[in-house]
């Protein structure tokens, strides 16, 4: 029994330091990036930090954002045009405020949704002595694998949440193509349908002859 809770212990342990791992050390949103439009966000950053910016366009357009990463002096350390997604490691070398945007300028009349995840910084150890010389024991083991494991989880749900959104977009936009395309075809089969009906009555239709008496 003392071991059947010292297990659900360290279970609480690993899942709790798993959700302060993801509030302390890395900024993940989705938002709505107008057209003609730009969005900054900040981030302080000491020196010799690693960190990962990683990006995707989930609806709008043709799935491309302009994005810019710059240092605290304004050093430019990362800029494409028109991505669709990208993702983007670097260590800091200097502290200060960072600064990444997002741009749809070259857009005028389409609005983009955009999901971005900045990691700053590696998870702390699982565990106060994790990094001792001596060896983990097996219950240590065992739990620091699930760690990496809810990890990995939370990164498949993600990716798997923006393809679904993704697709949805897709096919709300198919639907409405396809919506309009229908009412297209069908007002031009009734506009075909009426004209022959007009054309063959008149076919049939009789016609009033005149009769022209010549008188001597």
């Amino acid at each position: 029994m003392c071991n059947y809770h010292g297990t659900i212990r360290l279970l609480m342990q690993v899942l709790w330091a798993h959700l302060l791992c993801g509030w302390a050390f890395g900024s993940e949103l989705t938002f709505e990036l107008p057209d003609n439009a730009k969005q900054c966000f900040y981030e302080d950053i000491t020196v010799g930090t690693k960190c990962t910016l990683e990006f995707q366009v989930v609806t709008g357009g043709h799935y491309d954002v302009d994005c810019r990463l710059e240092d605290a002096d304004g050093t430019v350390l990362y800029k494409e045009m028109k991505k669709q997604y990208d993702s983007f490691t670097f260590t800091a070398a200097k502290n200060g405020t960072y600064k990444f945007c997002f741009s749809n300028e070259f857009s005028t009349f389409t609005h983009k949704t955009v999901y971005f995840d900045f990691q700053v910084g590696e998870d702390p150890p699982l565990f106060p002595n994790e990094n001792r010389v001596t060896a983990l024991t097996q219950m240590e083991s065992a739990c620091v694998s699930i760690h990496e494991a809810l990890k990995s989880v939370i990164d498949y749900q993600t990716h798997f949440r923006l393809r679904e959104g993704q697709g949805r977009s897709r096919a709300e936009d198919l639907n409405t193509r396809v919506a309009f395309w229908s009412i297209g075809e069908a007002f031009i089969l009734l506009v075909v349908s009426i004209s022959q009906v007009v054309l063959l009555r008149s076919f049939f239709s009789d016609r009033k002859t005149t009769t022209t008496r010549v008188g001597s």
